[in-house]
């Protein structure tokens, strides 16, 4: 299974030019700028004309939308693209889970005290999950940026080497791009930096949950 992902375009997305072809296509949060459903009608139109037999989005800060009206969001988003909110899909046998939410940093959307408020959330992963997908990066991996010390929420790390998953796909740290693989996880910050840096590609093994880093372009720190 080939994954082409991406993260913090917001709305630059035809700076991305024709995207690799690939099985599953993955947004991991900040499709939008403000938020706003208007914004939304564009980035849809953009997923809308992408070509993989399965399309998922997960929010981010910078979206809005989908934390003030869910329901309008999703139905602007159309069928073809599996908005996940703490919950999952299976595909080719492979559990996708995705979460929006991330340390609290100004006054954005999906922002929550870092601590227990947090851990519920991540409490809701469930152990048999292959590829995670949240906006935010977890402490000490794709989590470097100039404001200081780490970006990353150490409750999501806790959690992610507590199920192992064979993928950790996010965003949110613009500067930080890259792919790492710690012991049991592949992570990867698929950022594309308002659509500066280009689309990531990794391949995972249905059967045997390999995951092989196709194009990882470089961090742009």
């Amino acid at each position: 299974m080939r994954i082409v992902a991406v993260a913090d375009t917001h709305l630059y997305h035809s700076d991305l030019g024709v995207l690799p072809a690939g099985d599953v296509l993955i947004h991991a949060g900040d499709l939008l700028r403000g938020g706003s459903l208007d914004e939304l009608k564009l980035g849809a139109e953009w997923l809308s004309e992408q070509d993989f037999s399965h399309k998922i989005l997960v929010a981010g800060n910078h979206d809005r939308c989908f934390q003030t009206d869910r329901e309008q969001a999703c139905k602007i988003l159309g069928e073809g693209v599996t908005y996940l909110q703490d919950s999952g899909t299976h595909i080719q046998g492979l559990m996708f889970w995705g979460s929006p939410w991330q340390p609290a940093y100004h006054n954005w959307a999906f922002n929550l005290p870092r601590g227990e408020a947090l851990r519920k959330y991540w409490a809701q992963i469930p152990a048999n999950v292959d590829v995670l997908i949240t906006h935010g990066p977890p402490a000490g991996v794709g989590d470097a940026s100039p404001v200081p010390g780490r970006g990353g929420c150490v409750e999501l790390m806790k959690r992610v080497e507590s199920i192992t998953p064979a993928l950790h796909l996010f965003g949110h740290i613009h500067q930080d791009g890259g792919f790492w693989q710690r012991e049991r996880t592949a992570f990867s910050n698929v950022t594309t930096w308002e659509c500066d840096r280009a689309v990531t590609i990794i391949d995972i093994d249905p059967s045997s949950r390999a995951v092989v880093a196709v194009q990882v372009p470089s961090a742009m720190c």
